[in-house]
C-alpha cells in the first residue's frame, strides 16, 4: 500500500471518530454559536470538506474555474448538513482520494499547479495528500478547543490512536 495511502486513511478515521464523538453530544450542539476561530463546528466541518474537495480539484489538474466551483459548490452543498450527512460527503471525498491514490504510478512526480491567488506551486502528490491530512488535524484541534469552550470534552484523534485503532482494536471514547 502507498504510504500516503496510509496516512490518508487516517484522516478519514479521523473525521470519522469526530463525527461519531459529535453525534454522542446533545443534539444541535455542532451548530451552536460561539466566539471562536470558526462560529460553529458545523463551519469547521464545512471548512475541512470544502479544502478537501478543493485540493482533490488541484490535483486533479483541473481549470482555475473548475477548483473555484469546486470550492464554493462544497461549501453550499454542506451549508445545512446533519452529522450523517457529513459523513456521508467525507465519504464521498474519501472514496474519491482512494481511488485517485491508487491509480497514480508515481506519487512522487514534480508538477505545477496554478493557484489563481498564490502563484504557481511546485509539488508533488505526496506533498499535497500531507497537506489535506495536516489540515484536517489542525481544525479537529479547533473542534476540540470549542467543545472544551461549550464544556463537553473532544475525542482523540491522534494519528498513534489510528495505529491503536487498526492495529490493536482500540476504540476512542
Amino acid at each position: 500500500m502507498h504510504e500516503k495511502l496510509k496516512v490518508f486513511r487516517y484522516h478519514v478515521w479521523a473525521n470519522k471518530t469526530l463525527l461519531n464523538h459529535l453525534k454522542e453530544l446533545p443534539d444541535g450542539l455542532y451548530r451552536r454559536h460561539l466566539e471562536s476561530v470558526f462560529p460553529t463546528i458545523s463551519d469547521v466541518l464545512a471548512h475541512i470538506y470544502s479544502v478537501d474537495n478543493t485540493w482533490f480539484s488541484i490535483m486533479s489538474h483541473e481549470s482555475a474555474e473548475t477548483i473555484y466551483a469546486a470550492m464554493v459548490n462544497s461549501r453550499e452543498e454542506v451549508s445545512d448538513a446533519t452529522l450523517d450527512e457529513f459523513e456521508a460527503y467525507f465519504a464521498i471525498i474519501a472514496a474519491r482520494y482512494e481511488a485517485f491514490i491508487l491509480n497514480q504510478s508515481d506519487l512522487e512526480a514534480i508538477s505545477e499547479y496554478p493557484l489563481p491567488r498564490y502563484g504557481v506551486l511546485q509539488a508533488n502528490y505526496n506533498d499535497i495528500l500531507m497537506h489535506v491530512v495536516n489540515h484536517g488535524t489542525y481544525h479537529r484541534g479547533n473542534i476540540t478547543a470549542m467543545l472544551r469552550q461549550m464544556g463537553y470534552a473532544g475525542v482523540a484523534t491522534d494519528y498513534g490512536f489510528y495505529l491503536l485503532s487498526e492495529r490493536c482494536g482500540y476504540k476512542p471514547s
